[in-house]
Protein backbone atom coordinates (compact mmCIF):
# COMPACT_ATOMS: atom_id res chain seq x y z
CA UNK A 1 0.00 0.00 0.00
CA UNK A 2 1.38 3.41 -0.96
CA UNK A 3 1.97 6.14 1.43
CA UNK A 4 -0.91 8.36 0.23
CA UNK A 5 -3.15 5.41 0.55
CA UNK A 6 -2.10 4.80 3.99
CA UNK A 7 -1.81 8.26 5.24
CA UNK A 8 -5.82 8.70 3.73
CA UNK A 9 -6.67 5.27 5.75
CA UNK A 10 -5.11 6.73 9.14
CA UNK A 11 -7.02 10.21 8.48
CA UNK A 12 -10.39 8.53 7.74
CA UNK A 13 -10.25 6.68 11.05
CA UNK A 14 -9.04 9.98 13.11
CA UNK A 15 -11.89 12.30 11.36
CA UNK A 16 -14.71 9.81 11.94
CA UNK A 17 -13.84 8.36 15.16
CA UNK A 18 -17.02 8.74 16.66
CA UNK A 19 -18.82 7.89 13.25
CA UNK A 20 -19.18 6.40 10.09
CA UNK A 21 -18.33 9.87 8.07
CA UNK A 22 -21.53 8.83 5.03
CA UNK A 23 -23.71 8.97 8.40
CA UNK A 24 -22.03 12.44 9.37
CA UNK A 25 -22.83 13.71 5.65
CA UNK A 26 -26.33 12.87 5.98
CA UNK A 27 -26.74 15.14 9.56
CA UNK A 28 -25.03 17.92 7.72
CA UNK A 29 -26.92 17.65 4.96
CA UNK A 30 -30.40 17.79 6.74
CA UNK A 31 -28.69 20.94 8.56
CA UNK A 32 -28.03 22.24 5.17
CA UNK A 33 -31.99 21.32 4.04
CA UNK A 34 -32.61 23.36 6.80
CA UNK A 35 -31.17 26.48 6.47
CA UNK A 36 -31.91 26.57 2.61
CA UNK A 37 -35.71 25.81 2.85
CA UNK A 38 -35.91 28.44 5.64
CA UNK A 39 -34.07 30.89 2.79
CA UNK A 40 -37.47 31.05 0.35
CA UNK A 41 -39.98 29.60 2.27
CA UNK A 42 -41.07 33.16 3.31
CA UNK A 43 -41.66 34.38 -0.26
CA UNK A 44 -44.73 32.79 -0.82
CA UNK A 45 -45.94 34.22 2.70
CA UNK A 46 -45.87 37.60 2.42
CA UNK A 47 -49.35 38.69 1.54
CA UNK A 48 -50.74 36.59 4.59
CA UNK A 49 -48.15 38.45 6.60
CA UNK A 50 -48.91 41.45 5.53
CA UNK A 51 -52.66 40.86 5.82
CA UNK A 52 -52.04 39.39 9.51
CA UNK A 53 -49.77 41.60 10.71
CA UNK A 54 -50.16 45.09 8.30
CA UNK A 55 -46.54 46.22 8.44
CA UNK A 56 -45.36 49.32 7.00
CA UNK A 57 -43.31 49.50 3.64
CA UNK A 58 -39.82 49.64 5.55
CA UNK A 59 -41.12 46.94 8.10
CA UNK A 60 -42.02 44.59 5.33
CA UNK A 61 -38.94 45.02 3.47
CA UNK A 62 -36.76 44.48 7.10
CA UNK A 63 -38.90 41.40 7.50
CA UNK A 64 -38.15 39.84 4.17
CA UNK A 65 -33.98 40.84 3.84
CA UNK A 66 -32.73 40.97 7.55
CA UNK A 67 -32.25 37.34 7.78
CA UNK A 68 -29.76 37.01 4.82
CA UNK A 69 -28.62 40.17 5.52
CA UNK A 70 -27.89 39.30 9.39
CA UNK A 71 -26.15 35.10 7.77
CA UNK A 72 -24.31 37.46 5.66
CA UNK A 73 -22.75 39.65 7.74
CA UNK A 74 -21.76 36.74 10.88
CA UNK A 75 -20.56 33.72 8.47
CA UNK A 76 -16.96 35.27 9.30
CA UNK A 77 -17.57 35.72 13.15
CA UNK A 78 -18.97 32.29 13.11
CA UNK A 79 -16.64 30.53 11.28
CA UNK A 80 -13.56 31.35 12.72
CA UNK A 81 -14.81 30.94 16.06
CA UNK A 82 -15.76 27.48 15.01
CA UNK A 83 -12.16 27.17 14.65
CA UNK A 84 -11.33 28.35 18.07
CA UNK A 85 -13.99 27.01 20.16
CA UNK A 86 -15.43 23.54 18.27
CA UNK A 87 -17.33 23.41 15.15
CA UNK A 88 -19.74 20.79 16.28
CA UNK A 89 -20.05 23.09 19.63
CA UNK A 90 -21.26 25.94 17.28
CA UNK A 91 -23.23 23.97 15.11
CA UNK A 92 -25.32 22.55 17.90
CA UNK A 93 -25.77 26.32 19.41
CA UNK A 94 -27.04 26.64 15.96
CA UNK A 95 -29.13 24.23 15.73
CA UNK A 96 -30.67 25.47 19.48
CA UNK A 97 -30.86 28.81 18.75
CA UNK A 98 -32.64 28.05 15.18
CA UNK A 99 -35.29 26.19 17.03
CA UNK A 100 -35.96 29.18 19.40
CA UNK A 101 -36.01 31.76 16.98
CA UNK A 102 -38.50 29.48 14.15
CA UNK A 103 -40.93 29.34 17.24
CA UNK A 104 -40.65 33.16 17.88
CA UNK A 105 -41.23 33.40 14.29
CA UNK A 106 -44.07 31.33 14.01
CA UNK A 107 -46.07 32.64 17.26
CA UNK A 108 -44.69 36.44 16.22
CA UNK A 109 -48.03 39.04 16.16
CA UNK A 110 -46.21 42.10 15.72
CA UNK A 111 -43.77 42.68 12.61
CA UNK A 112 -41.51 43.90 15.11
CA UNK A 113 -41.03 40.78 16.82
CA UNK A 114 -41.53 38.72 13.57
CA UNK A 115 -38.41 41.20 12.10
CA UNK A 116 -36.41 40.25 15.87
CA UNK A 117 -37.23 36.30 15.04
CA UNK A 118 -35.90 36.53 11.37
CA UNK A 119 -32.90 38.45 12.51
CA UNK A 120 -32.64 35.32 15.32
CA UNK A 121 -32.72 32.78 11.99
CA UNK A 122 -30.04 34.71 10.43
CA UNK A 123 -27.87 34.26 13.54
CA UNK A 124 -28.27 30.76 13.90
CA UNK A 125 -28.31 30.39 10.03
CA UNK A 126 -24.30 32.11 10.19
CA UNK A 127 -23.72 29.56 12.82
CA UNK A 128 -24.56 26.14 10.79
CA UNK A 129 -23.49 27.28 7.22
CA UNK A 130 -19.83 27.57 7.91
CA UNK A 131 -20.18 24.38 10.25
CA UNK A 132 -21.09 22.03 8.05
CA UNK A 133 -18.73 22.30 5.17
CA UNK A 134 -15.79 22.83 8.15
CA UNK A 135 -16.80 19.53 9.55
CA UNK A 136 -17.26 17.96 6.14
CA UNK A 137 -13.28 19.32 5.60
CA UNK A 138 -12.40 17.36 8.58
CA UNK A 139 -14.02 13.94 8.11
CA UNK A 140 -13.30 13.77 4.87
CA UNK A 141 -9.58 14.42 4.37
CA UNK A 142 -9.42 12.25 1.30
CA UNK A 143 -10.43 14.64 -1.46
CA UNK A 144 -12.12 11.98 -3.92
CA UNK A 145 -14.21 10.91 -1.01
CA UNK A 146 -14.46 15.08 -0.29
CA UNK A 147 -15.58 15.75 -3.85
CA UNK A 148 -18.29 13.66 -3.58
CA UNK A 149 -19.26 14.85 -0.13
CA UNK A 150 -19.51 18.16 -1.45
CA UNK A 151 -21.87 17.06 -4.52
CA UNK A 152 -24.28 15.42 -2.17
CA UNK A 153 -23.84 18.59 -0.04
CA UNK A 154 -24.39 21.00 -3.22
CA UNK A 155 -27.27 18.87 -4.65
CA UNK A 156 -29.18 19.10 -1.35
CA UNK A 157 -28.65 22.85 -1.25
CA UNK A 158 -30.67 23.55 -4.84
CA UNK A 159 -32.89 20.94 -3.42
CA UNK A 160 -33.81 23.18 -0.46
CA UNK A 161 -33.85 26.24 -2.68
CA UNK A 162 -36.14 24.61 -4.78
CA UNK A 163 -38.51 23.02 -2.21
CA UNK A 164 -38.75 26.24 -0.10
CA UNK A 165 -41.56 28.28 -2.29
CA UNK A 166 -43.15 25.01 -2.93
CA UNK A 167 -43.09 23.65 1.01
CA UNK A 168 -44.36 27.32 1.83
CA UNK A 169 -47.36 27.34 -0.83
CA UNK A 170 -48.65 24.05 0.65
CA UNK A 171 -48.58 24.90 4.17
CA UNK A 172 -50.31 28.29 3.41
CA UNK A 173 -53.45 26.10 1.73
CA UNK A 174 -53.62 24.20 4.68
CA UNK A 175 -52.36 26.47 7.75
CA UNK A 176 -51.44 29.82 8.41
CA UNK A 177 -48.29 31.71 7.74
CA UNK A 178 -46.60 31.05 10.99
CA UNK A 179 -46.74 27.13 9.89
CA UNK A 180 -43.50 27.78 7.87
CA UNK A 181 -41.68 28.46 10.84
CA UNK A 182 -42.89 25.76 13.21
CA UNK A 183 -41.60 23.16 10.86
CA UNK A 184 -38.05 23.63 11.61
CA UNK A 185 -39.01 22.70 15.37
CA UNK A 186 -39.57 19.02 14.96
CA UNK A 187 -36.54 18.84 12.49
CA UNK A 188 -34.25 20.96 15.19
CA UNK A 189 -35.90 18.66 18.67
CA UNK A 190 -33.86 15.57 16.26
CA UNK A 191 -31.09 17.02 14.98
CA UNK A 192 -29.64 18.31 18.29
CA UNK A 193 -29.80 14.82 20.60
CA UNK A 194 -28.23 13.38 16.62
CA UNK A 195 -25.94 15.49 16.13
CA UNK A 196 -24.59 15.57 19.82
CA UNK A 197 -24.23 12.10 19.52
CA UNK A 198 -22.37 10.89 16.05
CA UNK A 199 -20.42 14.38 14.89
CA UNK A 200 -17.02 14.73 15.91
CA UNK A 201 -15.58 17.56 17.41
CA UNK A 202 -12.76 20.08 16.03
CA UNK A 203 -11.02 22.62 16.14
CA UNK A 204 -8.18 24.28 14.85
CA UNK A 205 -4.90 26.04 16.29
CA UNK A 206 -5.74 27.84 19.49
CA UNK A 207 -2.31 29.68 19.27
CA UNK A 208 -3.04 33.42 20.83
CA UNK A 209 -6.30 35.10 21.77
CA UNK A 210 -9.33 35.17 19.54
CA UNK A 211 -9.74 38.25 17.53
CA UNK A 212 -13.39 39.34 19.06
CA UNK A 213 -12.31 43.27 18.00
CA UNK A 214 -11.99 41.94 14.41
CA UNK A 215 -14.80 39.69 14.26
CA UNK A 216 -16.73 42.88 15.30
CA UNK A 217 -15.15 44.59 12.31
CA UNK A 218 -15.97 41.95 9.81
CA UNK A 219 -19.22 41.40 10.96
CA UNK A 220 -19.73 45.18 11.04
CA UNK A 221 -18.49 45.98 7.65
CA UNK A 222 -20.06 42.96 5.79
CA UNK A 223 -23.31 44.38 7.54
CA UNK A 224 -22.84 47.97 5.76
CA UNK A 225 -22.07 46.44 2.29
CA UNK A 226 -24.61 43.90 2.07
CA UNK A 227 -26.91 46.22 2.98
CA UNK A 228 -25.68 49.66 0.55
CA UNK A 229 -25.99 46.55 -2.08
CA UNK A 230 -29.24 45.36 -1.48
CA UNK A 231 -30.53 49.04 -1.55
CA UNK A 232 -28.80 48.86 -4.95
CA UNK A 233 -30.54 45.97 -5.96
CA UNK A 234 -33.76 47.66 -4.38
CA UNK A 235 -33.84 50.42 -7.10
CA UNK A 236 -32.43 52.67 -4.52
CA UNK A 237 -30.10 56.04 -5.69
CA UNK A 238 -26.29 55.16 -5.32
CA UNK A 239 -25.86 58.25 -3.25
CA UNK A 240 -28.54 58.14 -1.56
CA UNK A 241 -27.72 58.78 2.51
CA UNK A 242 -28.70 55.08 3.86
CA UNK A 243 -27.53 53.68 0.69
CA UNK A 244 -23.90 55.52 0.43
CA UNK A 245 -23.65 55.93 4.20
CA UNK A 246 -23.77 51.90 4.95
CA UNK A 247 -21.68 50.90 1.39
CA UNK A 248 -18.89 53.66 2.66
CA UNK A 249 -18.44 52.83 6.54
CA UNK A 250 -18.74 49.04 5.64
CA UNK A 251 -16.32 49.03 2.95
CA UNK A 252 -13.82 51.12 5.95
CA UNK A 253 -14.24 48.56 8.45
CA UNK A 254 -13.60 45.79 5.75
CA UNK A 255 -10.36 47.44 5.03
CA UNK A 256 -9.34 47.93 8.57
CA UNK A 257 -9.97 44.35 9.11
CA UNK A 258 -7.50 43.19 6.30
CA UNK A 259 -4.81 45.33 7.58
CA UNK A 260 -5.58 44.37 10.99
CA UNK A 261 -5.42 40.97 10.35
CA UNK A 262 -1.87 41.41 8.62
CA UNK A 263 -0.28 43.03 11.23
CA UNK A 264 -1.69 40.67 14.20
CA UNK A 265 0.73 38.01 14.82
CA UNK A 266 -2.60 35.06 15.61
CA UNK A 267 -5.22 36.59 12.62
CA UNK A 268 -9.05 35.54 12.45
CA UNK A 269 -8.20 34.88 9.01
CA UNK A 270 -4.94 34.06 7.91
CA UNK A 271 -5.02 35.84 4.69
CA UNK A 272 -2.22 34.65 2.73
CA UNK A 273 -4.52 31.85 1.34
CA UNK A 274 -5.60 34.18 -0.71
CA UNK A 275 -1.68 34.19 -2.01
CA UNK A 276 -2.74 30.68 -3.11
CA UNK A 277 -3.85 30.97 -7.23
CA UNK A 278 -6.06 28.15 -6.65
CA UNK A 279 -8.19 29.56 -3.67
CA UNK A 280 -8.09 33.53 -4.63
CA UNK A 281 -9.65 31.98 -8.04
CA UNK A 282 -11.87 29.88 -6.74
CA UNK A 283 -13.53 32.60 -4.52
CA UNK A 284 -13.43 35.22 -7.24
CA UNK A 285 -15.23 32.58 -9.34
CA UNK A 286 -17.78 31.93 -7.01
CA UNK A 287 -18.17 35.70 -6.74
CA UNK A 288 -18.64 35.88 -10.65
CA UNK A 289 -21.19 32.92 -10.79
CA UNK A 290 -23.56 34.92 -8.57
CA UNK A 291 -22.87 38.10 -9.86
CA UNK A 292 -24.29 37.13 -13.02
CA UNK A 293 -26.58 34.46 -12.47
CA UNK A 294 -28.62 35.13 -9.41
CA UNK A 295 -30.88 38.66 -10.95
CA UNK A 296 -31.23 36.30 -13.45
CA UNK A 297 -33.83 34.09 -11.50
CA UNK A 298 -35.70 37.02 -10.00
CA UNK A 299 -35.86 38.72 -13.91
CA UNK A 300 -37.07 35.40 -14.86
CA UNK A 301 -39.43 34.41 -12.47
CA UNK A 302 -41.01 38.10 -13.39
CA UNK A 303 -40.85 37.20 -17.16
CA UNK A 304 -42.42 34.17 -16.60
CA UNK A 305 -45.59 35.78 -14.71
CA UNK A 306 -46.04 38.86 -15.77
CA UNK A 307 -45.12 38.23 -19.54
CA UNK A 308 -45.85 34.87 -20.32
CA UNK A 309 -48.49 35.07 -17.47
CA UNK A 310 -48.32 32.07 -15.68
CA UNK A 311 -49.82 31.12 -12.15
CA UNK A 312 -46.81 30.95 -9.41
CA UNK A 313 -47.16 27.28 -9.09
CA UNK A 314 -46.75 27.09 -12.83
CA UNK A 315 -43.54 29.10 -12.44
CA UNK A 316 -42.26 27.26 -10.45
CA UNK A 317 -43.04 23.85 -12.08
CA UNK A 318 -41.00 26.27 -15.47
CA UNK A 319 -37.89 26.40 -13.46
CA UNK A 320 -37.72 22.73 -11.90
CA UNK A 321 -35.89 21.34 -14.77
CA UNK A 322 -32.86 23.84 -13.78
CA UNK A 323 -33.09 22.67 -9.76
CA UNK A 324 -33.02 19.13 -11.25
CA UNK A 325 -30.49 19.61 -13.39
CA UNK A 326 -28.19 21.30 -10.72
CA UNK A 327 -28.96 18.38 -8.21
CA UNK A 328 -27.53 16.01 -11.19
CA UNK A 329 -24.70 18.00 -11.37
CA UNK A 330 -23.89 17.89 -7.75
CA UNK A 331 -23.78 14.16 -7.70
CA UNK A 332 -22.08 13.57 -10.50
CA UNK A 333 -19.43 16.24 -10.30
CA UNK A 334 -17.06 14.25 -7.92
CA UNK A 335 -16.10 11.99 -10.95
CA UNK A 336 -15.81 14.82 -13.80
CA UNK A 337 -13.77 16.73 -11.32
CA UNK A 338 -11.32 13.22 -10.58
CA UNK A 339 -11.18 12.68 -14.29
CA UNK A 340 -10.89 16.53 -16.08
CA UNK A 341 -9.55 18.78 -12.94
CA UNK A 342 -10.59 21.74 -11.73
CA UNK A 343 -9.55 24.32 -14.18
CA UNK A 344 -11.25 22.10 -17.04
CA UNK A 345 -14.38 21.19 -15.27
CA UNK A 346 -15.18 25.43 -13.70
CA UNK A 347 -14.12 26.75 -16.90
CA UNK A 348 -16.16 24.39 -19.30
CA UNK A 349 -19.15 24.97 -16.42
CA UNK A 350 -19.06 29.02 -16.85
CA UNK A 351 -18.55 28.68 -20.65
CA UNK A 352 -21.74 25.80 -20.44
CA UNK A 353 -23.77 28.31 -18.13
CA UNK A 354 -23.02 30.90 -21.01
CA UNK A 355 -24.33 29.45 -23.82
CA UNK A 356 -27.00 28.97 -21.83
CA UNK A 357 -27.98 32.70 -20.83
CA UNK A 358 -27.41 33.49 -24.64
CA UNK A 359 -29.62 31.03 -25.76
CA UNK A 360 -32.56 32.06 -23.60
CA UNK A 361 -32.49 35.37 -25.50
CA UNK A 362 -34.56 33.69 -28.16
CA UNK A 363 -37.20 34.34 -25.37
CA UNK A 364 -40.10 37.15 -26.43
CA UNK A 365 -43.55 37.89 -25.63
CA UNK A 366 -45.03 34.52 -26.22
CA UNK A 367 -44.40 30.92 -24.90
CA UNK A 368 -41.63 28.66 -25.56
CA UNK A 369 -41.60 25.97 -23.52
CA UNK A 370 -38.71 23.66 -25.46
CA UNK A 371 -36.24 26.66 -25.40
CA UNK A 372 -37.43 27.58 -21.78
CA UNK A 373 -36.99 23.78 -20.69
CA UNK A 374 -33.19 23.39 -22.73
CA UNK A 375 -32.14 27.16 -21.46
CA UNK A 376 -32.80 26.52 -17.52
CA UNK A 377 -31.45 22.53 -17.72
CA UNK A 378 -27.92 24.15 -19.24
CA UNK A 379 -28.29 26.94 -16.68
CA UNK A 380 -28.81 24.69 -13.28
CA UNK A 381 -26.48 21.88 -14.54
CA UNK A 382 -23.56 24.77 -15.78
CA UNK A 383 -23.77 26.92 -12.54
CA UNK A 384 -23.63 23.74 -10.35
CA UNK A 385 -20.79 22.66 -11.85
CA UNK A 386 -19.31 25.46 -12.11
CA UNK A 387 -19.88 25.83 -7.93
CA UNK A 388 -19.06 22.46 -6.97
CA UNK A 389 -15.83 22.80 -8.61
CA UNK A 390 -15.40 26.47 -6.94
CA UNK A 391 -15.75 25.23 -3.69
CA UNK A 392 -14.51 22.30 -3.86
CA UNK A 393 -10.69 23.89 -5.16
CA UNK A 394 -11.28 26.25 -2.33
CA UNK A 395 -11.67 23.68 0.16
CA UNK A 396 -9.04 21.69 -0.89
CA UNK A 397 -6.53 24.57 -0.91
CA UNK A 398 -7.49 26.01 2.71
CA UNK A 399 -5.51 24.27 5.64
CA UNK A 400 -7.17 22.15 7.64
CA UNK A 401 -6.88 24.48 10.79
CA UNK A 402 -8.42 27.19 9.20
CA UNK A 403 -11.26 24.91 7.66
CA UNK A 404 -14.12 27.29 9.34
CA UNK A 405 -12.51 30.21 8.21
CA UNK A 406 -12.26 29.43 4.46
CA UNK A 407 -15.42 27.53 4.52
CA UNK A 408 -17.22 31.20 6.09
CA UNK A 409 -15.14 33.03 2.86
CA UNK A 410 -16.49 30.65 0.29
CA UNK A 411 -20.16 31.57 1.71
CA UNK A 412 -19.43 34.54 2.02
CA UNK A 413 -18.70 35.32 -1.35
CA UNK A 414 -21.27 33.70 -2.55
CA UNK A 415 -23.91 36.12 -0.55
CA UNK A 416 -21.76 39.31 -1.72
CA UNK A 417 -21.63 37.95 -5.33
CA UNK A 418 -25.56 37.57 -4.90
CA UNK A 419 -26.12 41.18 -3.47
CA UNK A 420 -23.72 42.61 -6.19
CA UNK A 421 -25.57 40.73 -9.11
CA UNK A 422 -28.76 41.62 -8.41
CA UNK A 423 -27.78 45.18 -8.35
CA UNK A 424 -25.82 45.15 -11.07
CA UNK A 425 -27.98 43.61 -13.33
CA UNK A 426 -31.30 45.17 -12.31
CA UNK A 427 -29.39 48.17 -13.14
CA UNK A 428 -28.68 46.87 -16.48
CA UNK A 429 -32.53 46.01 -16.59
CA UNK A 430 -34.19 49.73 -15.68
CA UNK A 431 -31.49 51.21 -18.34
CA UNK A 432 -32.49 49.24 -21.16
CA UNK A 433 -36.19 48.94 -20.10
CA UNK A 434 -37.29 52.29 -18.95
CA UNK A 435 -36.00 54.60 -21.74
CA UNK A 436 -39.17 52.76 -23.98
CA UNK A 437 -42.01 54.03 -22.20
CA UNK A 438 -40.84 57.66 -22.11
CA UNK A 439 -43.37 58.38 -25.41
CA UNK A 440 -46.06 56.15 -25.64
CA UNK A 441 -48.71 57.79 -27.95
CA UNK A 442 -51.85 58.94 -25.26
CA UNK A 443 -49.76 58.41 -22.27
CA UNK A 444 -49.10 61.37 -19.97
CA UNK A 445 -45.85 61.92 -18.50
CA UNK A 446 -45.90 61.05 -14.78
CA UNK A 447 -47.81 58.03 -15.74
CA UNK A 448 -45.01 56.82 -18.30
CA UNK A 449 -42.15 57.76 -15.85
CA UNK A 450 -44.31 55.24 -13.28
CA UNK A 451 -44.46 52.99 -15.62
CA UNK A 452 -40.94 52.95 -16.24
CA UNK A 453 -40.38 51.37 -12.53
CA UNK A 454 -41.36 47.80 -13.29
CA UNK A 455 -42.74 45.66 -15.26
CA UNK A 456 -45.75 45.22 -12.71
CA UNK A 457 -46.45 48.94 -11.89
CA UNK A 458 -46.66 49.46 -15.98
CA UNK A 459 -49.41 47.60 -15.80
CA UNK A 460 -51.08 49.44 -13.09
CA UNK A 461 -50.95 52.49 -14.86
CA UNK A 462 -52.26 50.79 -17.97
CA UNK A 463 -55.51 49.29 -16.04
CA UNK A 464 -55.71 53.04 -14.57
CA UNK A 465 -55.69 54.49 -17.94
CA UNK A 466 -57.75 52.12 -19.84
CA UNK A 467 -58.51 52.53 -23.91
CA UNK A 468 -56.02 52.35 -26.22
CA UNK A 469 -53.37 54.41 -24.32
CA UNK A 470 -53.50 51.50 -21.45
CA UNK A 471 -53.34 49.06 -24.15
CA UNK A 472 -50.58 50.65 -26.12
CA UNK A 473 -48.78 51.11 -22.61
CA UNK A 474 -49.20 47.30 -22.34
CA UNK A 475 -48.09 46.93 -25.16
CA UNK A 476 -44.94 48.92 -25.48
CA UNK A 477 -44.10 47.54 -21.65
CA UNK A 478 -43.65 44.55 -22.12
CA UNK A 479 -41.76 44.95 -25.51
CA UNK A 480 -39.35 46.42 -23.13
CA UNK A 481 -39.08 44.37 -20.70
CA UNK A 482 -38.52 41.27 -23.17
CA UNK A 483 -35.59 43.77 -24.49
CA UNK A 484 -34.42 44.64 -20.94
CA UNK A 485 -34.01 40.88 -20.25
CA UNK A 486 -32.15 40.48 -23.73
CA UNK A 487 -29.40 42.92 -22.71
CA UNK A 488 -29.22 41.79 -19.09
CA UNK A 489 -28.72 38.13 -20.46
CA UNK A 490 -25.71 39.30 -23.10
CA UNK A 491 -23.85 41.23 -19.99
CA UNK A 492 -24.63 38.17 -17.88
CA UNK A 493 -23.39 36.04 -20.70
CA UNK A 494 -20.36 38.25 -20.56
CA UNK A 495 -19.40 37.92 -16.77
CA UNK A 496 -19.56 34.18 -17.31
CA UNK A 497 -16.82 34.20 -20.15
CA UNK A 498 -15.00 36.40 -17.93
CA UNK A 499 -14.72 33.92 -15.36
CA UNK A 500 -14.02 31.21 -17.61
CA UNK A 501 -11.35 33.28 -18.12
CA UNK A 502 -10.52 33.65 -14.70
CA UNK A 503 -10.76 29.81 -14.17
CA UNK A 504 -7.57 28.88 -16.24
CA UNK A 505 -5.93 29.43 -13.10
CA UNK A 506 -6.98 26.87 -11.47
CA UNK A 507 -4.96 23.49 -11.15
CA UNK A 508 -5.05 21.55 -14.45
CA UNK A 509 -5.13 18.00 -12.04
CA UNK A 510 -7.01 17.04 -8.83
CA UNK A 511 -4.63 16.35 -6.56
CA UNK A 512 -6.05 13.07 -4.71
CA UNK A 513 -5.28 11.26 -1.27
CA UNK A 514 -5.15 12.79 2.23
CA UNK A 515 -4.43 16.54 2.59
CA UNK A 516 -0.94 17.04 2.43
CA UNK A 517 -0.68 19.17 5.26
CA UNK A 518 -0.96 15.98 7.73
CA UNK A 519 1.80 13.29 7.21
CA UNK A 520 2.36 11.88 10.07
CA UNK A 521 0.01 10.83 12.63
CA UNK A 522 1.19 13.35 15.83
CA UNK A 523 0.96 16.18 13.07
CA UNK A 524 -2.63 15.11 12.05
CA UNK A 525 -3.11 14.71 15.66
CA UNK A 526 -2.52 18.51 16.29
CA UNK A 527 -4.13 20.06 13.48
CA UNK A 528 -7.58 18.47 13.98
CA UNK A 529 -7.79 18.15 17.75
CA UNK A 530 -10.15 15.47 16.99
CA UNK A 531 -11.78 14.16 19.89
CA UNK A 532 -13.64 10.65 20.65
CA UNK A 533 -17.34 11.20 20.96
CA UNK A 534 -19.60 9.22 23.36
Amino acid sequence: MSGTTTAAERCRREAGAGANRWVVLVVLCVSLLLVAVDATVLHVAVPAVTEDLTPGAIELLWIVDIYPLVCASLLILFGTLGDRVGRRRVLLLGYALFGVASAVAALADSAQVLIAARALLGVGGAMIMPATLSILRQVFPDRRERALAIGVWSAVAAVGAAIGPLLGGFLLEHFWWGSVFLINIPLMLVSLPVGRLLLPESTGERDGPWDVVGALMAAAGLFGVVLGVKRLGGGEAPLSVFTAVPLVVGAGLLVAFVRRQRRRRHPLVDLTMFARPAFSTSVGCIVLAMLALVGLELIAAQYLQLVLKLSPLETGLRLLPLTIAAMAAGLVGAKMLQRFGPRTMVCSGFCLTAAAVVTLTAMGTHDNAPLLLAGFVMLGFGLEVTLFGAYESMLSEAPQEQAGGAAAIGETSYQLGAGIGIALLGSVMNAAYAPALSSVPGVPAGESAAAGHSLGEAYEVAARIGGAPGEALRHAAQHAFVHGLHVTLLVSAGLLLLGAVMALRLPRAMECGADVDLPAPREAEKSLRVESVG
